[in-house]
């Protein structure tokens, strides 16, 4: 009885030495490596994480439910996870090892602060008048929740002094991400500059496309579907309440707007896009059509788009809208200066109608007159461009004789500080 207790012991301490004398693959970091995970609008992979994401310049992209800028892509850098009441290490939470290796398949989850303010100063030299403002200041979170699932919420705390909840949407990603059905509040997918971001734009001021006759953000579902290799194309489209941002609580419609958009990139350099779309805002059908193409490189972006805004029942004169410019890149070595873009822009717009009818006639009036506009700028890039610009812009208008220009409507000199982050 004594021989067997004691090859027994001899066995569990030889076993105890063996186990003591491997390597913990835990601890050596030697676990099979898994991808980190994913800017959001990729390829899904395993391991969650936090992530804040910058814009940078580059070539343009597209995801369904927003144009991103011209020249630039969305990148992703670690920020260091936050500790919260009852929570020893965030990493191990997140399913991370101490080692950076994940333990097991959990779902993709990223999270990405962004942010812009927009700061600046005007003179308008004919009425000797001048002010300081602050347009934007802009925060939104987005990101992943499950490998198919992304999201987006954004206020603007500072729209020309409003505070305005302007993109509160949720997504989901099929067919490798090349169909996304996207429900919520965002901006409808229609025109190149008007979907254009704060901190995308390539002056202080939006062209007349961007801010007057284009400019729609409504809740309602869309569906985007990308395909192609030779020619990459993205089609999206969607049905929208017509209730804007902020009366959806009791709006109730027999008829929904919509909204469409097809975009087409040949040889990475030229960008056409088709876009229609169909709004009530009171009395009657308002369609409108756009056509715009840029061509861009990296010294050079050349743009032009044209608009036409029908009302239904001959309610009010088509407008017609235009909007056309040229920049030119220049690098910089300067450690501060990163580039200098030199910028030249012709907008136009004939007399145009929000679409409101007049309390007292019942009908539609030119809440715009017509009106020309040439605008010739610099842009000093202090890191990547739309990341820290310094934009000074001159605008010169042109009225008919007979026209009232609105007092922000005039002649200025414009300098902005813009910072992106």
């Amino acid at each position: 009885m004594k021989r067997p207790i004691l090859l027994l012991v001899l066995l569990v301490s030889a076993a105890t030495s063996i186990l003591a004398a491997t390597p913990d693959p835990l601890r050596t970091g030697s676990l099979p490596q898994t991808p980190s995970a994913p800017v959001a609008g990729t390829e899904a992979t395993d391991v969650p994480v936090v992530t804040s994401a910058t814009t940078v310049a580059e070539g343009a992209v597209e995801v369904a439910g927003a144009d991103l800028p011209d020249r630039s892509v969305e990148t992703v850098e670690p920020v260091e996870a936050v500790r919260t009441p009852g929570m020893a290490d965030p990493s191990a939470a997140a399913g991370i090892h101490p080692a950076g290796q994940s333990v097991g398949k959990e779902p993709v989850f990223t999270v990405q602060l962004h942010g812009t303010v927009r700061a600046k100063f005007e003179y308008q030299p004919d009425l000797g008048k001048s002010r300081f403002e602050v347009r934007n200041a802009r925060f939104s979170l987005s990101g992943k929740v499950t490998p198919l699932v992304d999201y987006k919420a954004e206020i603007d705390l500072s729209d020309e002094g409003s505070i305005k909840m302007l993109d509160a949407y949720a997504r989901l990603n099929m067919l490798h991400r090349k169909l996304r059905l996207t429900i919520g509040q965002m901006r409808v997918p229609f025109t190149i500059d008007a979907h254009r971001s704060p901190h995308e734009q390539y002056f202080a001021n939006r062209s007349f496309i961007a801010k007057q006759a284009g400019n729609v953000r409504d809740v309602g579902a869309t569906l985007g579907w990308s395909f192609g290799q030779t020619v990459p194309v993205t089609l999206e489209g969607g049905l929208f309440n017509g209730s804007g941002l902020t009366g959806q609580k009791d709006y109730w419609t027999r008829s929904f707007n919509y909204s469409a958009k097809a975009r087409f990139l040949f040889t990475e350099r030229v960008n056409l896009t088709l876009s229609i779309q169909k709004t009530h805002p009171d009395i009657v059908d308002i369609h409108m059509y756009d056509v715009g193409a840029y061509y861009e490189n990296p010294l050079w972006h050349i743009e032009a788009e044209y608009l036409r805004k029908n009302y239904a029942r001959d309610a009010f004169p088509g407008v017609n809208v235009v909007d056309a410019f040229v920049c030119r890149n220049v690098p910089l070595k300067s450690r501060a200066l990163k580039q200098l873009s030199i910028l030249a822009r012709y907008d136009y717009m004939s007399d145009h109608s929000r679409g409101v009818a007049d309390p007292d006639t019942g009908a539609l009036v030119a809440d715009d007159p017509e009106r020309h506009r040439v605008t010739g700028g610099v842009t000093f890039s202090l890191g990547l461009p739309f990341r820290a610009d310094i934009r000074i812009n001159y605008e010169a208008y042109f009225y008919r004789a007979t026209a009232t220009p609105a007092l922000s409507e005039q002649d200025k000199f414009v300098a902005e500080f813009m910072v992106r982050f």
